[in-house]
């Protein structure tokens, strides 16, 4: 199982996921957060081919639609968290930590 933590940044949201595959194929997804864009996606999005998902163009695939469908912040980082958890769960790249920092100069 692979679990990802997302702090959304300043509209204080975090995201968790836990994504588990059984056969590095389908993963199935847990979503919660206190950002009710994201209560939307975890009701959709629950199962996922990680295939599809990860070998597809950007912005294409389940994950993608879903969070387009949803979420009014093209920049949210949560889709990202979403989609390296996949990755993980199936076996298709190390869990490693990611990070965004941002400053005005």
């Amino acid at each position: 199982m692979a679990t990802g933590v997302i702090k959304a940044g300043a509209c204080g949201f975090t995201i968790n996921v836990k994504a588990e595959s059984g056969d590095n194929h389908k993963v199935k997804l847990e979503i919660t957060s206190d950002c009710p864009n994201y209560q939307k996606i975890a009701a959709e999005l629950q199962e996922v081919d990680a295939f599809q998902e990860i070998f597809n163009k950007l912005h294409m695939g389940k994950v993608y639609e879903t969070f387009a469908k949803y979420s009014p912040h093209p920049s949210c980082p949560g889709v990202s968290g979403i989609m390296k958890s996949i990755e993980v769960a199936a076996s298709l790249a190390l869990p490693q930590n990611a990070s965004i920092s941002v400053t005005r100069e």
